[in-house]
């Protein structure tokens, strides 16, 4: 079983791998195929993703029973303690005025407090 997913990448290359595999959501692609189809199909992913991202994802024999790859993608496959994760950096927001982000507000929002306890 192989899994491609797409993503801002040009229609030309969607319609390229639905000769060999089945979109079944917009920018995710399935299918079964051999090892060497695989690897050609991800090589062109590469070469004609234009300013997308990609990730491929397919059966092997190992602890997880798949693998994936990844290319130009904020997460990276990373190994821990013998299983293949992805790692995703943090996202930390500054404030608007540039300064240092300060510790969470404590105690509940407005919108929870209506939702608990209704509009009185």
């Amino acid at each position: 079983m192989t899994v491609i997913v797409l993503a801002n990448c040009p229609a030309g290359l969607r319609g390229f791998l639905t000769r060999w595999l089945l979109e079944i959501s917009p920018g995710v692609f399935l299918g079964a195929s051999s090892a060497r189809v695989r690897d050609i199909l991800w090589e062109e992913v590469r070469q004609y993703r234009g300013k997308g991202r990609a990730l491929l994802a397919y059966q092997t024999d190992n602890e997880q029973g798949f693998t994936f790859a990844t290319h130009e993608h904020t997460w990276h496959p990373t190994d821990h303690e013998g299983l293949t994760l992805l790692h995703r950096p943090a996202i930390r927001s500054a404030p608007p005025d540039g300064g240092q982000a300060g510790p969470p507000r404590q105690g509940w929002s407005k919108a929870a407090k209506r939702r608990r306890f209704g509009n009185r």
